[in-house]
């Protein structure tokens, strides 16, 4: 059967990084987001002090941060091919990048494309938009309106690569868990 490589994916504040971190504490191997280092040490370098939803403006080259990025999750990707476990998570996926490079009108290449497309997830969960729970903090610079349109960019990027993303339903982290195993279960 090989290696299933699964995407837990969403807006930010959706509760995504919760159920990751559950199926860790669960005893799966979990590969945790890494745009929220990435982040911090972008905000810590630049001198803006305003309020602002994109964390580009903090840096000097935004197509570099997004290639690192693209090669972040790209290595994560790579890294599971050699694990020992039949089942890897991810906090995010490689088209993530690309459907907030739309989100924040960048425009991206080929480069970015066949990042996408030569490394495929067997499964995407999409955890949506839920109001009730979203806080922003030091990381999470979008406001919930702003959350509300990524959450439409990644169901469009990822339908346009192909998958049929699977909504997992607002409820406690451990029923969501519970959800998307069920779910691969009869995959």
């Amino acid at each position: 059967m090989g290696k299933k490589k699964v995407v837990i994916t969403g807006a930010p504040g959706t509760g995504k990084t919760s159920i990751v971190n559950g199926l860790e504490r669960k005893g799966f191997h979990c590969f945790h987001e890494i745009i929220r280092d990435m982040t911090s040490k972008a905000k810590e370098e630049g001198q803006s002090e305003e309020y602002i939803s994109n964390p580009l403006v903090f840096v000097d080259d935004a197509l570099q941060f997004n290639k690192d990025l693209l090669h972040g999750r790209t290595l994560h990707y790579k890294q599971s091919l050699e694990t020992d476990v039949p089942i890897s998570f991810f906090d995010r996926g490689i088209p993530d990048v690309l459907a907030y490079m739309e989100f924040f009108g960048q425009t991206y290449d080929q480069y970015f494309i066949q990042h996408c497309e030569g490394h495929r997830y067997d499964s995407v969960f999409i955890v949506p938009p839920w109001e009730e729970i979203y806080v922003s903090d030091n990381e999470r610079l979008e406001t919930f309106d702003e959350a509300e349109k990524i959450h439409h960019s990644l169901m469009k990027i990822y339908t346009q690569f192909g998958y049929a993303p699977i909504e997992v339903p607002k409820d406690a982290v451990l029923n969501r868990i519970d959800f998307i195993l069920e779910t691969l279960k009869n995959l």
